[in-house]
């Protein structure tokens, strides 16, 4: 039933990548990119590639501290200098990562109040799913869809709190959802001349229940969020991979056999098969 889904939607459709967004310092903002390289791991290249740790190894992000809502991060072009500001002060600190990472731990550590260090890993990043490191995918209209279910979130504020690598155009809503099949199985797809393993749906933390500038909680964001997803489940979703419905976009894996290989915006999607887990 579902190949007969799958093939009925790929002659109805040319879904295309439409957005790729990296995020060179895990937890802050994100970079959009208009081609991206597939690392060794699976996962993009700058990806994820820093991260800031406290002195007992414990992760720095949004779930942990909402003081990271409030961190404003952008980077030249060659992603090698970051600029970082607090929201709300005029003041703007430009340093180059490689060379001034003293310099940037203290002026973090300073900002949280407590010392942090910037690691870097080339290989895989800092993703929160370790065992699928490869990009989370969406679909512009399910993001759409998605802040239509709340008051004063717009597309863009749902955009940076759901934090999605990927974002694919001309679909329905959760068309995304076919991108992972029952828990045995990986359906297999390609973005342009990339082939993916699509596993399971993103389970959702507490970051996008609050505002992505200022940490603001959305009152009964979860609650609301689950309801309507579930109430949305499209016919092609396999509802045994919904545990609960606070779950939206897609973990992937990508095949070491594509690591070098460019995503650039535009490419088509093309779903292939579903296969049993194993690789």
């Amino acid at each position: 039933m579902i190949y007969l889904r799958l093939n009925f939607l790929q002659l109805s459709l040319v879904p295309f990548l439409q957005n790729i967004v990296i995020y060179p310092i895990k937890s802050l903002n994100g970079v959009a990119v208009s081609r991206a390289t597939i690392l060794k791991s699976g996962a993009l290249q700058y990806d994820r590639q820093y991260a800031i740790f406290d002195e007992q190894d414990r992760l720095v992000n949004g779930k942990g501290n909402p003081k990271v809502h409030l961190l404003k991060a952008s980077y030249d072009a060659s992603l090698k200098t970051v600029f970082l500001q607090v929201k709300g002060r005029e003041e703007i600190q430009g340093f180059a990562i490689d060379e001034e990472r003293t310099g940037i731990e203290a002026w973090l550590s300073k900002y949280f109040g407590f010392a942090v260090k910037l690691r870097e890993n080339t290989v895989v990043g800092f993703p929160d799913d370790t065992d699928s490191p490869g990009p989370t995918i969406i679909g512009v209209e399910t993001v759409e869809t998605v802040a239509s279910w709340f008051s004063n979130i717009s597309d863009d504020e749902m955009r940076s709190r759901l934090r999605t690598n990927l974002e694919i155009a001309d679909t329905p809503p959760f068309w995304e959802d076919q991108l992972f099949a029952q828990s045995d199985e990986i359906v297999d797809f390609k973005i342009g001349d990339v082939l993916f393993c699509g596993i399971n749906p993103c389970q959702r933390c507490v970051v996008p229940t609050r505002d992505s500038v200022t940490g603001d909680v959305y009152p009964q964001f979860q609650k609301i969020f689950a309801t309507s997803r579930q109430q949305n489940l499209p016919a092609w979703a396999p509802v045994s991979r919904f545990n609960h419905f606070f779950r939206v976009s897609v973990n992937t894996r990508i095949p070491e056999s594509e690591a070098g290989k460019i995503l650039q915006v535009e490419d088509e999607v093309k779903i292939l098969s579903v296969s049993k887990l194993g690789y």
